[in-house]
């Protein structure tokens, strides 16, 4: 019972702090009750007068306290007019010196305090003069009731100021506070941007390599499932067989391309479905998986030489990444646009400051091939090589075909081994047709 009472009076006392004039009504009422409880005997129409002109302005002590502290002297001066001894309602002198000092300007304190002084003063010679006995008397009297006086005047201000110096403190705390809340909230943002952009080129690499890879393998199958149907003939028996087989070798091809990137796109979305997965946007493949890449490709029927030259087993993740992303972005661009019977070479070079990727074709392309859109492959591989510190540049080369040449910076490093050279041999020419080199279309 006793913790519930408690409570209660917390919750009333918090609710009061809400309303600031009911406080500062309560206050006055209550001098106003101990005013005539304690004057009782002094009852008279100078005491009331004086009594009221001083409590009354106090209710307006917080949200105008220069002007009900000189309502207050106001009093003080009638006071010492109609009266000449002190009343139970001069508490509220200490009362406006504290307002003025607590919730008004240093200049309004400065002139409450003065005032508050002065008025210290006079009282205290008013008094005095009461009582006369002689000028020894007098000022010795006047003296300390001055100083007196005027400690408890200075005290008030005092404690004021602590109390606006404490407000002004905590105000600029909840100032840095929401500072740093809108900081906070601006870095999540930047960081959700940050983690979309680098998702889209994910998926983007992820997607557009492996479609390109079943386009291709799909218009292979299609050809050969079509030459295999138009020799119907025994005579032609053999050659449709080879056909078939080439087929389904075709549709083998694709279907393992396409569950590769299913499973690395779930892996993406995974991301953005789980809030709190570690932001690692799978797949983390790199230069080591090189060979893969390239097997898929030559799969799909372009002819693609890989050569390596330099240790690339000790690069950082993020080069790591981009040099493989370059590869896998310039060989789909290679598919889709070099046009039938073009070779790909892909040569990355290592050396001790920079780590260069560059891949060619000599492919011819189809100039009637419509544009396909504004691709975001080039855009996305820049901004990736870029983050690096490196470079990009993509363009026609000067006899026939295209290139891509991307530098990564390295950090220092000790030397590595001898370089190595490893060339791949180059299967047959392409067996589907492709596109021809078009500016903006994605390349």
């Amino acid at each position: 019972m006793v913790r519930e009472a408690r409570e209660q009076v917390a919750g009333a006392w918090r609710r009061a702090r809400a309303v600031p004039w009911l406080l500062d009504a309560a206050l006055v009422g209550a001098l106003l009750l101990f005013v005539l409880v304690t004057g009782a005997g002094l009852a008279g129409p100078g005491y009331v007068l004086v009594s009221l002109v001083q409590i009354v302005p106090l209710l307006w002590r917080r949200s105008h306290p220069l002007t009900a502290a000189l309502a207050v002297a106001g009093g003080c001066l009638l006071q010492v007019v109609l009266l000449d001894r002190p009343v139970p309602a001069n508490v509220a002198v200490l009362l406006a010196v504290y307002s003025a000092a607590g919730f008004g300007s240093r200049r309004t304190s400065r002139i409450v305090l003065g005032v508050g002084l002065v008025g210290a003063v006079l009282a205290g010679l008013d008094w005095a003069a009461s009582i006369y006995d002689g000028l020894g008397y007098f000022l010795a009297v006047a003296s300390v009731q001055t100083g007196f006086m005027a400690c408890f005047v200075g005290v008030a201000w005092a404690l004021g100021d602590v109390m606006r110096r404490r407000r002004e403190v905590v105000s600029r705390l909840q100032a840095q506070n929401r500072a740093l809340a809108r900081d906070q909230a601006q870095r999540e943002r930047l960081a959700a941007q940050d983690e979309r952009a680098t998702i889209a080129r994910e998926m983007h690499d992820v997607v557009a390599h492996s479609l390109a890879v079943v386009v291709v393998q799909a218009d292979g199958g299609l050809y050969a499932a079509r030459q295999a149907l138009a020799r119907g003939t025994d005579l032609d028996a053999d050659r449709s067989r080879a056909a078939l087989e080439q087929a389904a070798t075709t549709l083998e091809t694709l279907a393992q391309t396409a569950r590769a990137s299913l499973a690395d796109t779930r892996r993406l979305v995974g991301v953005l479905r789980d809030p709190g997965s570690d932001p690692d946007y799978a797949p983390l493949q790199g230069l080591a998986h090189l060979e893969e890449l390239v097997q898929r490709v030559r799969a799909s029927g372009v002819d693609v030489a890989a050569h390596v030259r330099g240790e690339v087993g000790d690069l950082s993740a993020d080069v790591d990444l981009a040099a493989y992303r370059v590869v896998q972005e310039a060989l789909t661009n290679a598919m889709k646009h070099a046009g039938p019977d073009a070779s790909v070479d892909v040569d990355v070079l290592r050396t001790p400051g920079v780590l260069m990727v560059r891949v060619t074709d000599d492919g011819l392309g189809a100039a009637e091939q419509p544009l396909d859109g504004e691709g975001n492959g080039l855009p996305g591989m820049r901004e990736r090589v870029e983050v690096l510190g490196g470079t990009v540049h993509a363009g026609p080369r000067r006899r026939r075909g295209w290139e891509v040449v991307a530098t990564l910076p390295l950090a220092a490093a000790p030397a590595t081994a001898t370089p190595t050279t490893a060339t791949e041999d180059r299967p047959g020419a392409a067996v589907a047709p492709g596109g021809g080199h078009t500016p903006g279309d994605g390349r």
